[in-house]
């Protein structure tokens, strides 16, 4: 069945139109880039999160329950490694608390990121700010990497891909 329905879906077309990278955001505005940034860290970090946020609260619930008892009867709330065999699963209310909580750690360590990279924006923006006029700038890259040409023209500046810390250079000031 799965076989047919799959035979019968058309085949891509070679369009040179159409065989652009749908994930390229080199010629979106900042904004956007920062925002894929922060869903790819928020929706990467929900594996730990979630991880970290169920051992707290199986030590919670196994506070709560007997004081974390160690005898195998007080090890039924114990968190996964230590948990004993007849363990008590963890009630709807609890899974929904936990659910939360690990939700809450993603768009937090996300929006920590998101803030950290525009402190480091703004510091490298402020420090290309600061330099003398016609001081010469040298700027890393990777070996692998092409160099890209840049245009005089302030829209191609503006749509060309850059880093997270690239920075334009100030506007030169007639004497």
């Amino acid at each position: 069945m799965l076989a047919v329905s799959v035979s019968a879906a058309p085949a891509q077309s070679n369009d040179t139109n159409t065989t652009g990278n749908f994930l390229d955001l080199s010629g979106s505005p900042q904004w956007v880039r920062d925002l894929r940034r922060w869903e790819i860290v928020a929706f990467g970090t929900i594996p730990f999160a979630m991880f970290f946020s169920t051992i707290g609260m199986d030590l919670y619930r196994w506070n709560k329950a007997n004081g974390m008892e160690f005898s195998d009867s007080g090890r039924r709330y114990a968190p996964w490694p230590i948990k004993s065999s007849g363990a008590i699963a963890m009630e709807a209310e609890e899974m929904k608390r936990t659910l939360i909580i690990a939700a809450s750690l993603c768009v937090t360590v996300a929006f920590t990121d998101l803030i950290i990279t525009q402190i480091k924006r703004s510091n490298a923006r402020k420090r290309a700010e600061s330099l003398p006029h016609n001081a010469t700038t040298i700027n890393r890259r990777p070996l692998y990497e092409e160099p890209q040409i840049q245009e005089d023209q302030p829209e191609a500046k503006d749509s060309a891909a850059t880093g997270d810390l690239d920075v334009p250079a100030p506007a030169a000031s007639s004497p």
